[in-house]
């Protein structure tokens, strides 16, 4: 009913930027939420970054003033802008959605993106 698809991994080097991006399509009346999770090897996949409908933002301790969480309404479109990139940042990071789907289909339903890897180098 909905997907994601998402962009923007890839290697780079510490102290490097990059920039994520999730788009959604399918049956989507409207969007409760938007958030940015990442799970390294071995370890809980933990939130990043998360955007509500009403614009409140909030994001972990560890990438505050670094990342950037914004969206594109009119795209149904979330990014992840990535800077000062550090090692412990390599993950693969998902977007979410949390969305009310069209025609009484659901509310609150919950969608993950296939993963884009985060690679971090010296």
């Amino acid at each position: 009913q909905v997907q994601l698809v998402e962009s923007g991994g890839g290697l780079v080097q510490a102290g490097g930027s990059l920039r994520l991006s999730c788009a959604a399509s399918g049956s989507i009346f409207s969007i409760n939420g938007m958030g940015w999770y990442r799970q390294a090897p071995g370890k809980q996949r933990e939130l990043v970054a998360g955007i509500r409908s009403g614009g409140n933002l909030n994001y972990a301790d560890s990438v505050k003033g670094r990342f950037t969480i914004s969206r594109d309404n009119a795209k149904d479109t979330v990014y992840l802008q990535m800077n000062s990139l550090k090692l412990e940042d390599a993950a693969v990071y998902y977007c979410n959605f949390n969305v009310d789907l069209t025609r009484g289909w659901g509310k609150g339903r919950g969608y993950w993106g296939q993963g884009t890897q985060v690679t971090v180098s010296t």
